[in-house]
């Protein structure tokens, strides 16, 4: 598919200084992700780094007896793979496919290739890495001190902004799964939501009505990690610019 013919949605690749995404452009395909997807397993070699555009992705620690905590959620702010930035090879958790989609995907050697240039594209990605770092901090003050009702507010309005639309797809069961909860717990959580006329749901879509008033309601932790995006991302608060290229490149292929 021709990446040049059509405005990338990831603010990482649309940062990138022009001639590194021309470098990129070669290697980059564009592909699709269904839900529940596992892009990188624990403790495997990661191949690939991904730069989600309408597809949002669960970075999950899953225990010995199965047990699960969702650590942070990546859309079209960032990167899936930051791992592959700082030599690891690897991570100790899943990524696996939240919300379907798309993304761009990029050999992990041609991210690798990029860091030991320790040019402004390296000076972008650790700025984003920081940020990421924040949210899985964020997220386990979250998880400790704040109830399921405020961390299911924090989660919709995390979702929302790396989706395309006020809609978040996902069954009350897939939340808990991300949450580390009970089923049942969601499913009080969503319905005093609706109650409220904040949410509307019906088979595993779940549709936003009021957004103000479900940042009302969530705990500081989802301001505190906004924030600290805008801060470090500031591309991510603009719309990306498409990618050019003369040669108009023919590259990717469906996943």
């Amino acid at each position: 598919m021709c990446i040049a013919c059509s405005p990338p949605t990831n603010h990482v690749i649309a940062g990138l200084p022009e001639d590194v995404r021309q470098r990129w452009l070669p290697q980059l395909e564009k592909v699709n992700l269904p839900q529940r997807l596992v892009l990188h397993e624990s403790g495997r070699p990661m191949n690939f780094a991904y730069f989600p555009t309408t597809a949002v992705v669960s970075i999950v620690y899953v225990t010995a007896d199965g047990e699960s905590t969702e650590l942070a959620l990546i859309g079209n702010e960032g990167i899936v793979g930051i791992e592959l930035l700082l030599g690891g090879g690897s991570m100790p958790n899943r990524a696996v496919v939240g919300s379907p989609g798309e993304a761009l995907r990029l050999p992990a050697r041609v991210l690798q290739e990029e860091v030991d240039r320790v040019g402004s594209a390296s000076r972008l990605l650790l700025r984003y890495t920081l940020a990421l770092s924040s949210l899985v901090a964020q997220t386990a003050v979250c998880n400790r001190h704040h109830s399921l009702y405020e961390r299911l507010c924090r989660w919709l309005l995390l979702n929302l902004d790396r989706g395309q639309d006020n809609v978040v797809v996902a069954t009350h069961e897939q939340i808990a799964y991300s949450l580390g909860v009970r089923r049942e717990g969601v499913t009080e959580g969503a319905q005093r939501l609706q109650a409220l006329g904040q949410i509307s749901y019906a088979r595993g879509r779940i549709q936003v009505v009021d957004r103000t008033g479900l940042e009302r309601q969530a705990c500081e932790c989802y301001r505190v990690v906004k924030n600290e995006y805008n801060r470090l991302l500031p591309l991510a608060r603009s719309t990306p610019q498409p990618l050019t290229n003369p040669l108009d490149l023919l590259i990717g292929q469906p996943f």
